[in-house]
């Protein structure tokens, strides 16, 4: 009998390691938004979270996260379609879908305009949220007059977030004590990349041969120029058809990000929404994910912020009157820190390219306002120090033992990460 249930405990594990962790084209058709890969939304959190041993109450959390919500990334992500859009109909080129496309896009442009790269609404709502519940989770972390450290890079977006994020908490316990940064000094760890990993992702480098092919399969932009241009000739002539397209993929991708009651999904197949999205995933998981092609070069630029978020937890252990460490940037940054820590889904290794978003999803890792947090947790008397990891606001394990899981003891986990950083070292 005890042989019998070590073997369905053993099989639940692989289920539940792989089976979660793998993504189908039902699920995305199921929910066509997360096509939008790292533009999809911030999920709804409802999470029950597992108590922490008896005695133990946390006291510090360390925190990356990512910017909220955000407009195309320029306004000439926009104003390009426009304008491709509006010469082919100044010619009569243009089907009634086209123009139906242009007016929707007259709507989109009157929100965007000037705000390229800016955080939306949402975005800002996204950070309040997530520090409200925070708060109120580890209501023990805030109380009194305890000590924040925030630190944003440089990038506008990235600071509104942090002063969202810590509007809130100062809301919420006016005795809180923040201080702020933003500059090259915190760039180094906040956002560094070395010129190794700059080589290894770079247009140059040996694996792209792959990827244009990947692309130039998966991208298939006929069917959608039939549906928006009347003349093909025209379209051959004068436009970069697969530019077009990935422009509106981004544009529908991102309404789910805006105030407006707009959609452009009605312009693709589900199929089409699929297969861009795995171009997208491909690139994703090579220069920022665990990818074996380069996974270690991608790890060692980002030694440095995980050598600063293990600094920063020994000096919370040591300063009681440290509450929390937030840190505040991109996808490009979470991305490689989830597979740096090994958090649950996040570090699987796939040769295949075919076969890379069975393992990985960017959607997954790093919606918008996509953050890692740490919980630390202490008992009186005790110098045994518990932490456990989150993944947008999910308990995620790491693959190390644990008699409390899913909370490691420290001093195992900063010996895990400590060893870590000494192999990448050793490796180069």
């Amino acid at each position: 009998m005890k042989l019998i249930t070590i073997s369905f405990g053993f099989l639940f594990s692989l289920f539940t390691l792989f089976g979660y962790a793998q993504t189908t084209q039902e699920e995305i058709y199921s929910n066509i938004e997360k096509s939008g890969s790292v533009y999809y939304a911030y999920p709804d959190i409802n999470e029950s979270y597992t108590p922490a041993p008896k005695g133990y109450k946390p006291f510090y959390i360390s925190h990356y996260g990512r910017h909220g919500s955000r407009y195309l990334i320029g306004d000439n992500d926009y104003l390009t379609i426009m304008e491709t859009l509006a010469k082919a109909d100044s010619v009569g080129f243009l089907t009634e879908t086209g123009k139906d496309v242009r007016k929707r896009l007259d709507i989109v442009w009157k929100d965007a305009e000037g705000q390229g790269g800016e955080l939306t609404p949402m975005g800002y709502r996204q950070h309040r949220g997530i520090a409200d519940r925070m708060y109120h989770n580890f209501p023990e972390v805030f109380k009194g007059q305890r000590q924040i450290s925030a630190r944003s890079t440089v990038v506008v977006r990235c600071v509104l977030s942090m002063t969202a994020f810590c509007e809130t908490l100062k809301g919420l316990n006016p005795k809180l004590e923040f201080t702020y940064g933003s500059g090259e000094r915190y760039m180094r760890y906040l956002n560094h990349w070395n010129k190794e990993a700059r080589e290894f992702t770079s247009d140059q480098s040996a694996w792209r041969a792959d990827y244009r092919q990947f692309r130039k399969e998966h991208i298939r932009p006929e069917r959608l120029m039939k549906l928006l241009f009347t003349n093909q000739n025209y379209v051959k002539q004068h436009i970069n058809a697969e530019d077009l397209m990935m422009g509106l993929y981004w544009v529908a991708s991102d309404m789910q990000n805006t105030e407006l009651d707009l959609s452009f999904y009605d312009l693709f197949e589900k199929e089409e929404l699929f297969n861009i999205w795995q171009v997208i995933n491909y690139g994703h998981y090579v220069c920022n994910g665990t990818c074996p092609w380069g996974k270690e070069i991608v790890q060692r630029t980002f030694i440095p912020l995980l050598e600063n978020i293990l600094n920063s937890a020994d000096e919370a252990i040591n300063n009681t009157s440290v509450a929390a460490t937030l840190r505040f940037g991109h996808d490009g940054n979470v991305m490689p820190l989830t597979g740096l820590l090994q958090l649950e889904n996040c570090y699987n290794e796939e040769n295949n390219s075919a076969d890379f978003y069975k393992v990985w999803s960017d959607f997954k890792i790093v919606p918008m306002a996509a953050n890692v947090q740490m919980i630390f947790f202490r008992k009186d008397k005790s110098d045994d120090i518990l932490v456990k990891f989150m993944l947008n606001e999910k308990e995620v394990s790491i693959p190390l033992e644990s008699d409390v899981k899913p909370y490691y003891h420290w001093k195992d986990v900063e010996k895990f990460y400590r060893n870590k950083i000494e192999e990448l070292h050793k490796n180069k």
